[in-house]
């Protein structure tokens, strides 16, 4: 959980941070040419969004079956697919967060200040420092909306929920995920489509402040 934890952390970060200055500077670009009546917001922004996707798939797979390996995953078509689709929404998502939060501000110094706010609150409530169970009532919904907590959550429940292989506790690896992360293995398919519903949103929320935000000082 500790190597799923820091991967995700890290690589996520990561991503965002190094596509900021790519969007900041074709943003300008992009300003020039629709000044000019050559380029249309949205084609734009979608053909930005879509670019992306070949780049990061390559990488989650190289990625992914490095680490499935050395870690020693089981080498099931089921448990690989759910890691590498995981893994792969993950940094998607997070490119996508680096993306839009360059189009919501004037410059990536401004949009690496908001990012690295997220980037802190994500990492406290991604349940793996506090588990959800811990968490207080009232900042549990953020835990629930915290992108960073629905990967931990895929990654472990897809390759450890379903152990029966019982613990010095007595407990099962299964019963102890449950009652300490309230990780559940039967809950997977939704957070399948929550990782969907995250790229989705972040990819739409850039396409329209691209649309809709203009920045340029003149």
């Amino acid at each position: 959980m500790g190597c799923l934890y820091t991967s995700v952390l890290f690589l996520g970060i990561v991503y965002a941070s190094s596509v900021q200055p790519v969007v900041d500077i074709e943003r300008t670009v992009f300003y020039r040419e629709r000044a000019a009546g050559m380029y249309s917001a949205l084609p734009y922004a979608f053909a930005q969004v879509v670019v992306e996707i070949p780049y990061i798939f390559s990488q989650a797979v190289v990625f992914g079956l490095i680490v499935y390996a050395m870690i020693g995953f089981d080498w099931t078509v089921v448990k690989f697919f759910w890691f590498m689709f995981i893994m792969f929404c993950c940094l998607l998502y997070m490119t996508y967060f680096g993306m839009m939060s360059v189009a919501v501000t004037p410059n990536t110094e401004i949009a690496s200040v908001v990012a690295a706010a997220f980037y802190g609150l994500w990492n406290l409530f991604s349940g793996y420092i506090i588990p959800e169970p811990k968490i207080p009532v009232w900042w549990r919904w953020y835990y629930w909306a915290d992108p960073m907590a629905w990967t931990q959550y895929g990654l472990v429940v897809s390759q450890l929920g379903d152990f029966d292989s019982l613990l010095n506790n007595g407990e099962t690896v299964k019963e102890y995920l449950r009652h300490y992360y309230g990780f559940k293995h039967d809950f997977i398919g939704v957070v399948a489509g929550v990782h969907v519903g995250f790229v989705v949103i972040f990819a739409v929320i850039f396409s329209f402040c691209i649309k809709s935000f203009n920045f340029q000082k003149r």
